[in-house]
């Protein structure tokens, strides 16, 4: 199963950087996290924690029209996390709800990192991944 295709650009995106630079590339992409809109931002208890992260990472997937919104917040002291949200959030953005859904669970370990993170930080970023998947399915 392929991502859907803002995801396999993303993908695209790293795989055709030098494997040392992907982690720029990753950290580029922590500095472009959307921020949050102003109704959840001042209502944090409206995101959901993501346990699998390190850095306090708090996710919301939400459907409007039939189109998936993913905000996300993380630290920026913890700009890999940041990244990792940041590459989600861009990825799903207006996808219909069924290709948010078919988006690979393994699409974290796709990027090509595995030299620049550890697995503990790719772990977290496909628990951010199951968690939003898991929101679609619970709306």
């Amino acid at each position: 199963m392929t991502a859907p295709a803002a995801l396999e650009s993303i993908r695209e995106e790293f795989l055709a950087v030098e494997p040392r630079e992907r982690l720029m590339l990753l950290l580029e992409y922590a500095d472009d996290l959307p921020p949050l809109p102003e109704r959840l931002g001042e209502h944090p208890d409206l995101l959901e924690r993501v346990p699998e992260c390190q850095a306090p990472v708090f996710v919301k997937a939400e459907v409007v029209d039939g189109l998936v919104h993913v905000h996300a917040t993380a630290p920026p002291e913890a700009p890999t996390t940041r990244g990792f949200a940041s590459v989600l959030a861009h990825g799903l953005e207006g996808l219909p709800v069924d290709e948010a859904l078919a988006v690979p669970d393994d699409f974290p370990q796709t990027l090509g990192l595995t030299d620049a993170v550890s697995l503990l930080r790719l772990r977290g970023m496909s628990g951010m991944l199951a968690r939003i998947k898991r929101q679609l399915r619970e709306r």
